[in-house]
């Protein structure tokens, strides 16, 4: 139900979108300050000029101290009266001062008017409705700029529409005498002021067009190198995912292959069981490089060319990545490769994100595949403990003699897991053991689950 307001409602209403302001005060620049500065000192100038040239009488026959036009037809205009020497009356007197204290009050403030734009024209309409009708070019200038401040600047829209009404009745009111005009000596000044301001503002927007223009230059040129960064770091993954899956992988069968051809002529059931090996390992490798690449052909808009059938072939391939759940297959494959592995869990098992999953699981596999090339002949063990707080991944050798494929290791494999682990947080120590052997040591923080 619709309950009709009152007057005094209506008139808070009023007074409230009077007050309401649409945005914050302008803050003019230091050249806008000196250009109003500058305006309202030669404005002031030519006013105080003018006014007291009213006070003192009409110049020549002419209204509001303008000669008029000489028609060489009629008679010569009368010459201008003599001064008699005589000083000027008390009216004179308090005329004159009144006359120049108008037109102060009317182009002073004309130097704030783009910081308190309204509050200029509510000044200088005061100024114009006390101008006699006869000097109308005390403030009429003044008046026009300030009406032009107010409604360029000023965030009280409502206020500002309802006060230049008033402004305009007020210099209506001075068009009852002579309108303003123009003296001579002032035409060159007002053909040179707007080619000055009209040039200023084309060079001003040519410098910002070039500012512009350089800004949007330097972000493509930071845009191109994100991008280039966002490349180097994506090839420096896709190189330690396919560094931590081929290279154990093909390690494992390359020692497998050569059990498997030593023994072949002696024992072929020994033989058999390290090419069984080989073709596991290889079948894990496949699976794994074929992970790595489904994600990286993987087309995202969906406008592949591709059968339908054939990507349904291919989802499968996208298995998930292996984790703490495939350590026992790990160690199975190298245990199978001729390494005597042992998997020791302490602890709480319990589920973790799988991006850690993930760098547990490399540690482990890039720790055997270095006992694997770099200690034949030794035993390794692997231990897995949950904390309260962090996840602890260690892998320990007894030592031993390093393998053929020893020498192609480049130390790439130890760079990829620090990095790696350091996405989460986590931290890695390697090195000699004191007894014999070597140590590789991971700890992930956890978060509570």
């Amino acid at each position: 139900m619709n309950v009709p307001l009152t007057v005094p409602a209506r008139l808070r209403g009023l007074a409230g979108s009077l007050k309401r302001a649409t945005g914050p005060l302008p803050r003019p620049t230091r050249r806008g300050l000196v250009f109003d500065a500058a305006l309202a000192l030669v404005l002031g100038i030519a006013a105080l000029q003018y006014a007291l040239e009213y006070a003192d009488g009409p110049v020549g026959a002419g209204a509001d101290g303008v000669v008029g036009p000489w028609d060489p037809a009629g008679p010569p205009p009368p010459p201008p009266p003599v001064p008699s020497g005589e000083l000027p009356s008390a009216d004179e007197q308090a005329s004159a001062f009144g006359s120049a204290a108008l037109a102060i009050a009317a182009a002073a403030p004309l130097a704030l008017r783009r910081r308190y734009p309204l509050a200029v024209l509510w000044v200088v309409t005061v100024a114009v409705a006390l101008t006699p009708t006869e000097a109308p070019r005390i403030t009429s200038y003044a008046c026009v700029f300030a009406a032009y401040g107010a409604a360029a600047y000023s965030p009280y829209r409502v206020a500002t529409l309802a006060s230049l009404p008033v402004a305009v009745f007020a210099l209506s009111r001075l068009a009852d005498g002579t309108l303003p005009v123009v003296q001579n000596e002032y035409v060159p000044l007002l053909i040179l002021v707007p080619i000055v301001v009209a040039a200023n503002g084309l060079r001003a927007w040519q410098l910002r067009a070039g500012e512009s223009h350089a800004r949007m230059s330097a972000l493509e040129r930071e845009r191109a190198e994100e991008l280039r960064r966002a490349a180097e770091q994506e090839r420096a993954r896709i190189a330690r995912e396919l560094h931590d899956v081929v290279t154990h992988n093909v390690s494992v069968m390359v020692i497998q292959a050569g059990a498997a051809r030593k023994v072949m002529d002696t024992t072929p059931d020994r033989a058999r069981e390290a090419l069984l090996a080989v073709e596991a390992s290889g079948r894990a490798a496949m699976a794994e490089l074929r992970h790595a690449m489904g994600l990286l052909t993987m087309d995202d808009d969906g406008n592949s060319t591709e059968d339908p059938s054939d990507k349904a072939e291919a989802i499968p391939d996208l298995a998930p990545q292996p984790g703490l759940g495939q350590l026992d297959a790990l160690v199975r494959r190298v245990r199978e490769a001729g390494l005597p592995v042992e998997l020791t869990v302490s602890g709480t098992p319990r589920p973790v994100p799988s991006g850690v999953g993930l760098a547990a699981y490399r540690v482990v596999q890039e720790a055997l595949t270095n006992t694997v090339k770099h200690a034949a002949g030794s035993t390794a063990e692997v231990t897995v403990a949950y904390g309260d707080d962090r996840l602890r991944v260690e892998v320990t050798d007894t030592g031993g003699t390093p393998s053929a494929s020893a020498a192609t290791g480049g130390g790439r494999g130890l760079i990829g897991l620090r990095e790696r682990l350091a996405v989460y947080g986590g931290t890695l120590h390697t090195g000699q053991r004191p007894g014999g052997g070597y140590r590789v040591e991971a700890a992930i923080p956890l978060e509570d689950m």
